[in-house]
């Protein structure tokens, strides 16, 4: 897959830089997150439009690490700070937000269960709530836009499962390409999934259908959850991309009353961060009670992750020589 930025992005002189968000004002150029390192992710602004991208990177396996949680909350905070330090709504950096993956057919595959499973087995209780508390207070980050005048997006181009569908639930909008599946496995080694998935998905649809939904362990298309209301825009295999540049483009000139309309659904339905914190805690100790079996069948998805994590960085080299 091609993308049509990188982390080697140049800022433009400021007499190019043009806002979207009315006319008569511009771009401040783009801010110093650019030039902080991460593993993970890449990061890059395109100045035309206004739009942050990030796509996640994971050297390992693409679930939520450690590392990539790291890089996340770093990621997190840059872009709260510079929006800080700036100077008012009229010079923002940008304006849109973009969170998608650079790994062919895989968004996230969710919560790291390698590691889920070494905790319940030393039966360590704080080290599940530490990673839980910081999974939530990363996902409430995005749900309030980093605190920074922003419309957030998560762009899904391949599955999202567990905790990976929860992330995306967090952002202002999902825009997936018809191909991409989402799911909330967790049922299937008796867990449910603890970081966000209940706070978030009860607010898209009614309590009925958020729990019908969890507890069915389903893998949905993206046109299913489309019809259902849960993605937002719906994209051609392969134009992901383009549908994003499409509706901020569409949307540029109505920037303020989309970001005063996603506050005002903040302020109405919000999802505090206490309760994705109490949520997560029953997680934790939901999880001591799982059994040697599930157990096993957690690491039989660990161990199938990986194969099919090999698979795709070994079609790499030909994927790159065939373009």
């Amino acid at each position: 897959m091609t993308f049509g930025y990188s982390a080697d992005t140049q800022p433009l002189p400021e007499a190019m830089i043009s806002r979207p968000g009315g006319e008569g004002s511009r771009l401040a150029p783009p801010p110093n997150i650019l030039d902080r390192p991460y593993d993970n992710l890449t990061l890059s602004i395109d100045s035309q439009s206004g739009a942050c991208w990030c796509f996640m990177e994971p050297r390992g396996r693409p679930s939520y690490t450690h590392a990539l949680m790291d890089d996340i909350s770093q990621m997190q905070r840059a872009i709260t700070e510079t929006f800080a330090r700036g100077p008012g709504h009229l010079r923002r950096p940008f304006s849109w937000f973009v969170m998608a993956s650079s790994l062919p057919g895989i968004y996230n595959l969710g919560g790291d269960l390698g590691y889920f499973v070494q905790c319940v087995r030393q039966r360590d209780l704080p080290a599940l709530r530490h990673y839980g508390h910081v999974a939530v207070k990363a996902i409430h980050r995005n749900s309030m836009a980093f605190d920074s005048p922003l419309v957030t997006m998560a762009l899904v181009q391949g599955d999202a499962l567990g905790g990976g569908f929860e992330h995306a639930l967090s952002f202002d909008m999902i825009i997936a390409e018809r191909s991409a599946k989402f799911g909330l496995p967790e049922i299937l080694f008796n867990m449910f999934p603890g970081m966000g998935a209940y706070s978030f998905l009860s607010r898209r649809m009614d309590r009925r259908k958020a729990e019908a939904l969890i507890l069915s362990g389903r893998i949905y298309t993206a046109e299913e959850l489309y019809e259902m209301g849960v993605v937002d825009v719906l994209a051609e295999d392969g134009a992901g991309e383009l549908a994003v540049r499409e509706y901020i483009a569409r949307h540029s000139r109505s920037f303020n009353a989309q970001l005063a309309t996603y506050r005002a659904r903040r302020r109405v339905n919000p999802v505090a961060l206490e309760e994705l914190i109490r949520v997560v805690d029953l997680w934790a100790e939901a999880a001591l009670n799982l059994t040697s079996a599930d157990l096993r069948k957690m690491d039989r998805l660990c161990a199938a992750q990986d194969r099919r994590l090999a698979r795709i960085r070994a079609a790499g080299p030909m994927l790159m020589a065939a373009d």
